[in-house]
This record gives structure tokens, sequence and C-alpha cells, in this order.
């Protein structure tokens, strides 16, 4: 628990002022309502005097200068500014009170930064609550004096004026990133809206409507032709094959290009279509060799049996099993004794015997 802290407490109509000691929000409203007589079972808010902001985080409490005056407020009551009555002397004050604290802060008197200095003293994690032009004036004070208010030693006191400076100059950074970025994203939107503009008003003028040439192309070729790169991956395979079939000297005439240009361009539409053709070929035989690598069953008609003409060479050693093939003579020329197997016109089926 923190230390406790000097606050001021008002009532509504701010009558009645006191003076207590409080470490926390919950302990202020307890002994605000005893200071200012309000009953203990009723609920009461607080709000800063100044400006009525309402003060229900006791973490922002405890960031809060010492002698801060509060207001207790209960049921239906409501915060209002204080009136003042200075019978039109108010600029008077205003200037001296101006001129004061430049002559004070000039000479000596209590600065911005000693406020700051404090709260980090009695709780160091107040620093994340403070803006960035408190963090640069606690960076802009000379080490040892802040160290001196701190009570810290001018190491640590170093220490935290780095970490403060790093954070300051890495929220620098993020803030010029992200006004780059939103530049950029302004130029981008800016051009697509402009592209968009201009494939809108090139669509209205070319659907739709034919060109009075002898080839017959229509609006919409002559603009992918003329108004885009590689029109030749923007046109049909039909539209190619038309386009190769005018030749050089046609489309010359129709395009109003040289004769380079216009050779350039049906060049590369003859590799599109061959490219196109041959990518169809290749998915066609992919096709035929999956139906060929899985067959469908098919029932094989049964075959006649035949008895095969069983002829006895006159040699021991071996028969021969002669079958009838392309209508030819089937005798064997094997001599007697030989083991062989012969392979002319009909087939043998080679036995030894014993």
């Amino acid at each position: 628990m923190s230390e406790p802290m000097p606050c001021k407490v008002c009532n509504q109509s701010r009558q009645k002022n006191y003076g207590v000691m409080a470490a926390s929000l919950s302990q202020l409203k307890v002994k605000g309502r005893e200071a200012l007589g309000y009953s203990a079972d009723k609920s009461v808010s607080v709000v800063l005097d100044d400006d009525g902001t309402i003060v229900e985080d006791n973490s922002y409490f405890l960031c809060l200068p010492p002698n801060t005056k509060f207001m207790l407020l209960q049921d239906k009551e409501m915060w209002k500014p204080a009136k003042r009555y200075d019978g039109g002397t108010a600029w008077l004050t205003q200037s001296f009170d101006v001129g004061f604290d430049a002559v004070d802060s000039t000479h000596g008197g209590v600065e911005p930064w000693r406020g700051l200095a404090e709260q980090l003293r009695r709780d160091i994690a107040s620093i994340i609550l403070m803006s960035e032009t408190d963090l640069q004036s606690l960076v802009s004070v000379p080490c040892p004096i802040l160290a001196s208010a701190l009570t810290f030693s001018e190491k640590k006191t170093q220490d935290l004026q780095d970490t403060v400076q790093r954070v300051l100059d890495r929220r620098e950074e993020e803030r010029q990133s992200k006004e780059l970025l939103q530049l950029y994203l302004k130029v981008v939107e800016k051009e697509r809206s402009q592209d968009l503009q201009q494939g809108d008003s090139s669509l209205d003028e070319a659907d739709g409507i034919e060109v009075n040439s002898p080839v017959g192309f229509n609006a919409r070729m002559m603009v992918v032709l003329k108004g885009k790169t590689s029109p030749e991956t923007r046109l049909s395979n039909k539209e190619l094959q038309m386009l190769l079939k005018q030749g050089v000297d046609t489309m010359m005439g129709e395009l109003g290009w040289d004769r380079n240009r216009t050779t350039v361009l049906l060049q590369a539409c003859e590799g599109e279509l061959s490219k196109r053709l041959q990518q169809v070929q290749a998915i066609q035989s992919l096709r035929a060799h999956s139906q060929n690598s899985n067959p469908a069953p098919a029932t094989q008609p049964q075959k006649e049996e035949t008895t095969p003409t069983l002829k006895q060479h006159r040699s021991p050693h071996h028969r021969c099993l002669i079958l009838p093939k392309a209508n030819k003579s089937t005798s064997c020329h094997l001599p007697p004794t030989s083991n062989k197997a012969c392979t002319q016109y009909h087939t043998h089926s080679f036995v030894i015997m014993s």
C-alpha cells in the first residue's frame, strides 16, 4: 500500500472544505464522508473540483499531485463550476499571475517537473500515465538535480532518463511511419480510382460497337491489341486464329503500325496459340494414358479346344508337338538325334525320353 498523501475535499456547494490524508481512493471516500458529515450508508462519487473529472480508478488517484482538491457528490448532485465575482478586474489578476509565474520560474520557483518527480518518487509506475510533454520535461532536467528530487542515485536516474528518451524516440518514429503509411494509402487509392475510371471509359466506348473494317474486328479486340500489354494472353483461340489468318499486311492497315511491330505481335499470337494447343494435347495424352492404365474388365470368348497332332520322330531322344500355324507346312527339320526344339512355323512341346 502506498503512503498517504494530503488531499482536499469539499461538498457540492463548496461551503465546506477540509484536508485529509488518504492512501487510496476508497480511504478518501471514507474520510471525506466523515469530514463533510455525510451518512456512512450513502454512496458518494468523487470528482475533481477544478473541471469535474470523475475519479473512479485508484491508479489515477495515486498519480495526482498532493493537495489536489476533490468534490464528494451524493445522489442526484452534479458538479458545477465555481462562480467568480471579480467586478471586471479578472484580467488584472490573470496578467499578474502570468507575470509572477514567469518570474518565479526564472528565479528558481516551483517548476512543473518537480511535481512529476514527486509522483515518481512515491510510485515509479505512474510514469506510464504521463504525457509526452511530461516525459520530455523529465529528460530535460539535469541528471544530478533530478536524482536529488527523486532520491535516486545518479546512475539510476541516468538510466531512467535514457529509457524515457528511447520511448519518446520510438513514439516519434511510429508517428512518422503512420503518416507515411497514410500518405502511401492515399496515393494508391487515388491511382486505383484513376485506373477504374479509365477502364470504365474504355469499356463504355468499346462495348457493343463494331469497327467498320473488312475483316470484322470488333472494338474490344482493337482496344486490347492497341492498349493492353501482352494482348495475346487476353484473346481467345478463335480470335488468335483470326489474327494469324489475316497476315502482316492486313494487320498493318488495321492497327496503323509498322511492319516490325506488327510482325512481333503476330509472332507472339502464334506462340500463344501453339502453347495452348500443346497444353490441350498434353491433357488428352494424359487422359488416354489414364484410361489405358486402368482397362475395364472384358469377357473373353472361350476358345474351342483343339486336339493337337502328336507326331513321333524316329529318334527316341525327343518328341515334337506340332500345331498348325498360318496354313503352312509343319514338318520338323531337326535331325533325329537332336535334343533341341525347332521353331519353324510350329510349336513343339519338348520331352526327353528316358
